[in-house]
């Protein structure tokens, strides 16, 4: 016999207080504090405890008393599901805010960091359609809100299929997105167009647990010149396929896939949509047959245009194609490059090292004004790009190396290639590998430019950097408006002030979790290896 629950605690007339983290807000009952979702500060609110922990506890709203003076109404029709732009109902003046002061106190109540006067945060230039990339996943069973379910008429099933977001914390749940302000409204049309004719043609959706289901993901990328770019992941078993020997790269790679029927719906549905689209320039398929939605150890195929589209930032283009990264704000990473290169202080005498170089965004952007500039990436894919991107812009002094960082950034690659001035590192959210810090600190470089987009390793990297760096500028940069995130990157400069003594001016710091939490989290490394002393910050 099971043993019943007892039931949670209802919370009552309670008063928001500040912005936290992960787009929540935080109150406090007694000596509780508690994290809540889809508020502002000043928010009167009965609240249902949903989950407890010995001094915190997280919470929902059950019935508004009465609302802040500062909130404003939701841009989205799908605000509070998908949990993309938590912080929609939060003028963007008062986000920024409360950007700033995260910023400020992640490096000093987790880092224990000195900090100088932090530049205020430079603000995006559009807080709609300000992305150039996003990705929906397709299942064949949509989630259903609360509201949704008692909205269906009497007997009808739950079996409706959906293109859209993984509600929050859930894989496997997709809740059907009609119309996303992130990006230019074509996308809107491309994704319910694809949607509407995958229905009518009885394509099936992609079953997460099952793993069949022909249509199983969409990529849309648009750029700054005009073009457009779609990737479409199907599902297809070809003859003999999900067996104990089942290759899924060699399922990607099968020529005769269009010969199966689901082949021939994905081959009609590619036709209608080059024809109901001409803005596509570059429209690719591959065939995923794996546990995930990651491609990048998959072959893609181009169906209709080139298989890469340009971006343009100041005099330079660049080559972006399927599995390449850039910065999905194009107008906003201008001005986080436009920072770096000014933190980077270069003269035109500088051998630089850009680390986690991508598609070479970085490196060609400072080239003009370094001596040389030397780019490593771990995607072999994005390497063959940033060769491409210098090429075409005429760069002759940049080199670019593929690998995992922490096996080519070696002494002995430093010391072939040459003792950097400046090292920019753009690590991804788990940070630098400590034998890469190590490598770093020898190669003693007169500067570092750190660009990242996770306060917790990136406050990690600065404590071991400590050893000979000092943090002396941070410059805070908004890449996602309407979302809790301080900074998609970072960036963080060095420079040597006095015999092993560094200055490191950082960048932009998304905050995930609330520093409260945090706090508790990292106590154990934050107290044994305390940050640098000094960071500027900017997002």
């Amino acid at each position: 016999m099971s043993r019943k629950r007892k039931p949670l605690p209802l919370l009552e007339n309670v008063t928001i207080e500040a912005v936290a983290a992960e787009g929540k807000c935080v109150a406090h009952v007694g000596e509780m504090v508690v994290f809540v979702p889809f508020v502002v500060p000043g928010d009167v609110v009965d609240l249902r405890v949903r989950k407890k922990r010995r001094s915190y506890c997280e919470a929902t709203v059950e019935r508004f008393i009465k609302k802040s003076d500062v909130r404003t109404e939701p841009m989205c029709p799908h605000f509070g599901i998908c949990g993309g732009c938590k912080w929609q109902t939060l003028p963007y003046e008062k986000q920024l805010e409360a950007k700033q002061q995260q910023v400020y106190d992640q490096l000093t109540r987790i880092g224990h960091v000195q900090l100088p006067q932090i530049t205020p945060i430079l603000g995006s230039q559009q807080t709609r359609a300000y992305r150039n990339k996003l990705e929906f996943g397709c299942s064949d069973k949509r989630w259903y809100t609360a509201e949704d379910l008692a909205r269906l008429p009497e007997g009808v099933g739950l079996g409706e299929p959906a293109i859209g977001f993984h509600i929050t914390g859930a894989f496997d749940k997709i809740y059907p997105i009609t119309d996303c302000q992130l990006m230019d409204p074509l996308q809107n049309e491309l994704r319910n167009d694809i949607f509407d004719w995958a229905v009518a043609h009885d394509l099936s959706f992609f079953d997460t647990h099952k793993r069949t289901g022909l249509l199983r993901n969409l990529m849309v990328r648009n750029s700054n010149t005009g073009e457009w770019m779609l990737v479409i992941q199907f599902c297809i078993f070809p003859e003999g396929g999900a067996g104990d020997h089942y290759d899924p790269v060699a399922a990607a790679a099968d020529d005769k896939l269009f010969e199966t029927e689901d082949g021939r719906k994905a081959l009609a549905l590619m036709e209608h949509i080059t024809e109901r689209f001409p803005q596509i320039s570059s429209l690719l398929y591959v065939n995923n047959t794996k546990g995930n939605d990651t491609i990048g150890d998959l072959p893609l195929r181009n169906f209709h245009g080139t298989d890469f589209i340009y971006e343009l930032m100041e005099d330079l283009r660049f080559k972006v194609g399927p599995k390449s990264f850039y910065q999905t704000n194009t107008e906003q990473a201008y001005h986080l490059y436009e920072v770096a290169r000014r933190f980077a202080c270069l003269t035109g005498e500088e051998l630089v090292y850009d680390l986690y170089t991508g598609t070479g965004t970085i490196a060609n952007f400072v080239a003009k004004g370094a001596r040389e500039v030397i780019g490593i990436e771990y995607v072999p894919e994005a390497i063959v790009d940033a060769k491409e991107n210098a090429r075409i812009n005429g760069l002759e002094n940049t080199k670019f190396f593929a690998g995992d960082m922490k096996d080519i950034l070696t002494d002995d690659f430093i010391a072939r290639h040459g003792h950097p001035d400046v090292i920019i590192t753009d690590p991804p959210r788990a940070g630098m590998h400590p034998d890469v810090v190590s490598v770093i600190l020898n190669a003693a470089p007169q500067r570092i430019v750190y660009v990242s987009c996770n306060p917790a390793t990136q406050a990690r990297d600065l404590s071991l950097l400590d050893a000979d760096y000092e943090v002396a500028q941070v410059q805070p940069v908004d890449m996602f408006p309407h979302t809790p995130h301080v900074a998609e990157r970072r960036a963080a400069s060095q420079k040597i002030i006095g015999p092993g003594l560094r200055e490191i001016d950082c960048r932009g710091l998304p905050q995930e979790v609330s520093w409260l939490v945090q706090e508790q989290a990292v106590a154990g490394w934050g107290k044994a290896s305390p940050i640098p002393a000094k960071v500027i910050i900017s997002h």
